[in-house]
């Protein structure tokens, strides 16, 4: 259970789904917890849900706090930073800002005990998402465990090389649109076959859920699952065809190329 005080800086989707999980998951209390927004209106309703303390002054949470969440928008980063900088001396900072390197945290705060470089994914909201961290060998093990138990609340935590993170970013930080756009895809060929929307969009979404645990759970590459469904002359190898025709394989991989590449322009 995490006793240190946490503060989110930026009380927006992704704060509040860890907010909501570690609440959840009984990880911490919500006193211990507090959540800044420049907008009036979502500070009450954090509060109201959470019963967390809120308040629109970034340096005041920080420095009440021990473990600071920078959940801001990496464009709002340099903003941030420089109103905060000082006050993160001693403090353990956790970045989830898009292509925003620890590097370039460290030379803008003050003496920080350690920093962590964060990339979780929207499914965080439901508590299936997956986040992968990067960090320097500085980072205290205490630190870290208290960090992993944060998004371990929301899902699955894997660790990487910082030089990966755009390519996470890419990858998991991005993906869900594009499953979105595919369970969207199958539930319009559904229904041009015929199917009522509501069917399509269930039938859509369960077959990929169901697919995607197949994966984590059975161990097995994808391409063997995908034979095992596939019989000679059958249904799926002709939807298959239709697939490989159109361009589904390149057109998925250039997505996670164009988005990793965006996440290094970010970071520049």
């Amino acid at each position: 259970m995490l006793t240190q005080p946490i503060a989110f800086l930026g009380g927006g989707q992704m704060a509040e789904a860890l907010i909501g999980g570690l609440l959840a998951a009984r990880a911490c209390e919500p006193a211990s917890i507090c959540a800044t927004d420049p907008v009036a209106a979502r500070r009450d309703a954090l509060k109201s849900r959470f019963g967390i303390h809120v308040g629109d002054n970034n340096t005041k949470a920080v420095r009440e706090a021990d473990l600071v969440v920078l959940a801001v928008k990496p464009q709002a980063m340099p903003a941030v930073l420089s109103e905060v900088g000082q006050a993160l001396t001693g403090k353990f900072v956790v970045s989830i800002a898009a292509g925003v390197t620890t590097a370039w945290i460290r030379e803008r705060v003050v003496a920080p005990r350690g920093i962590v470089r964060a990339m979780p994914n929207t499914p965080a909201l439901v508590r299936e998402g997956v986040t992968a961290l990067s960090y320097q060998a500085d980072v205290q093990s205490d630190d870290l465990g208290a960090v992993r138990t944060l998004f371990e609340a929301v899902g699955s935590v894997v660790s990487v090389e910082e030089r990966l993170m755009d390519a996470v970013t890419g990858l998991s930080g991005s993906g869900p649109a594009y499953v979105f756009v595919a369970i969207e895809a199958l539930a319009d060929g559904g229904v041009r076959m015929g199917l009522p929307r509501a069917t399509a969009e269930l039938l859509a979404a369960q077959t990929v859920l169901g697919a995607a645990r197949m994966v984590l759970e059975r161990g097995e590459h994808p391409a063997r699952l995908k034979d095992q469904v596939a019989s000679p002359g059958g249904t799926t190898i002709a939807g298959l065809y239709q697939l490989e025709a159109g361009g589904m394989r390149s057109c998925l991989m250039a997505a996670v190329e164009a988005a990793t590449k965006r996440s290094q322009e970010l970071g520049r």
